[in-house]
């Protein structure tokens, strides 16, 4: 028996196995469900065209993170990048962020933003809604041509009932000052968390997730399905029969299938919970082009309703090995919640055919198409949430489960946040007196990785 037992092989759980590893720690074992490991942070490969499961890059803005990439990953590797993104509205391009670039919208238009924000609701003290924070930050303006529009497709779910406590850095600030010289001219596109990003210079970004998961010892099982988790006795029953014993258990896997698949004690009451953990669904619609150049751009967001997607990014621009020669690929996303494969099938149908219009590409020039279904995207940020994620995250740890990852804590993060949670996941558990892990822990033999990964 291992004394963790970590379920998911996405990037959380393969950093807190490599961070237990780095204290002389092996006694854990690691599963993941599907054939592959690397989660939503994997890239398919079709007709000479790589895909990632949307766009998915590298923020380094962490020290030690950065210092881990290059260590691991090597900065040769990987290309350093400047944000190309646009908002497209009116017919136009502006530059994002759409707070700080208005020039070359219609006249009302900016007049509406720049009267709206200097006007703004700025007596509101704690907005409890997103609309309330958007009125008190950027003004009715701004709300009403991006901020509003946009945040319904990207979620999907009303916004009256979304709270602003995801905003955080994803969403950057502006002032009058900047809002004219956007008006002007003076862009200021190198604004926000990602406007410089480092993107793997080949075989899209599971390339280097797997860099990662090659310094491990020990192996990953995949093909493993959690089926059910009996957290009176620990033991994790799996889909094929195996049944495996812990003494702490950490899952990445989201957390509201993990509490459903929860066997629980008469007091932990954790399924009533689960309904209430609500996420987004988002389809990822793919395109290999046969012609180069269909765009120069990173991607473009797209906040009015005639347009299904959300945005649409161009692979071959974060590198060229994305697409054979003379060829450019295209991907474009747009959200649900709980709609019918019939309507998921029309609206990629029509995202397909508007995305073609927009970059004027013909049937003929595309040479393959991949549609990714990702079950769990966007997590909702409603108040229930904010009220009790907490007690279900100290009702698990009461039972020696960790819940970590995006989907584990259910969050909204990035790669880099994700390594990192591993990271402190790992030294959360190395130094819990109760469990006297240190004393008990495996040492591990300083020889090259293990870089099998073993079926289920």
């Amino acid at each position: 028996m291992a004394h963790i037992v970590i379920i998911g092989a996405g990037l959380t759980g393969i950093s807190t196995a490599y961070h237990l590893e780095q204290q002389i720690f092996s006694d854990y074992v690691i599963f993941e469900k599907e054939a592959t490991i690397g989660g939503l942070c994997g890239s398919v490969q079709q007709d000479g065209f790589t895909f990632d499961f949307t766009g998915h890059l590298l923020h380094a803005s962490d020290d030690y993170f950065y210092s881990l990439i290059k260590d691991i990953v090597g900065l040769d590797t990987l290309n350093v990048i400047t944000r190309r993104s646009f908002i497209y509205s009116h017919d136009t391009y502006t530059e994002y962020p759409y707070q700080i670039n208005l020039n070359g919208l219609p006249t009302s238009i900016i007049a509406e933003c720049i009267e709206g924000f200097v006007k703004r609701h700025t007596h509101i003290q704690k907005p409890n809604t997103f609309i309330q924070w958007v009125l008190k930050n950027f003004g009715p303006g701004f709300a009403k041509h991006f901020f509003m529009p946009y945040q319904r497709k990207i979620f999907a779910y009303d916004l009256r009932r979304i709270t602003p406590s995801w905003t955080g850095r994803f969403v950057p600030s502006t002032s009058l000052p900047q809002i004219i010289d956007g008006v002007l001219g003076h862009n200021s596109g190198n604004v926000g968390y990602n406007a410089r990003f480092l993107y793997p210079k080949k075989d899209g970004i599971f390339s280097w997730v797997k860099k990662l998961a090659d310094q491990l010892h020990n192996p990953i099982r995949t093909n493993m399905t959690v089926e059910r988790i009996d957290m009176r006795k620990k033991l994790v029953h799996f889909t094929n029969g195996h049944i495996e014993p812990y003494k702490i258990l950490v899952t990445t896997m989201p957390l509201d299938r993990l509490i459903d698949t929860v066997h629980e004690t008469s007091r932990t009451n954790l399924k009533q919970a689960g309904p209430n953990l609500r996420c987004n669904s988002v389809i990822n619609f793919n395109l290999g082009i046969k012609r180069p150049n269909v765009s120069d751009k990173h991607w473009v967001y797209f906040p009015e309703n005639k347009y299904p997607f959300y945005r649409i990014g161009f692979w071959h621009n974060f590198s060229e090995t994305m697409a054979p020669a003379g060829c450019s690929s295209l991907y474009g996303e747009f959200s649900h919640i709980g709609k019918s494969r019939n309507w998921i099938e029309q609206t990629t149908q029509a995202s397909i055919a508007h995305a073609q219009e927009l970059f004027d590409i013909s049937d003929a020039e595309i040479v393959t198409k991949k549609v990714l279904n990702i079950s769990h995207a966007y997590v909702i940020y409603d108040a229930w949430r904010d009220k009790n994620l907490p007690k279900i995250h100290q009702r698990l740890h009461e039972h020696s489960i960790y819940s970590v990852g995006r989907y584990g804590e259910w969050k909204y993060s990035s790669m880099q946040e994700a390594v990192l949670d591993g990271k402190a996941t790992a030294q959360t558990l190395l130094i819990r007196p109760a469990q006297k892990i240190i004393e008990t822990k495996s040492y591990i033999p300083r020889t090259r990785p293990q870089k099998e990964i073993q079926n289920g």
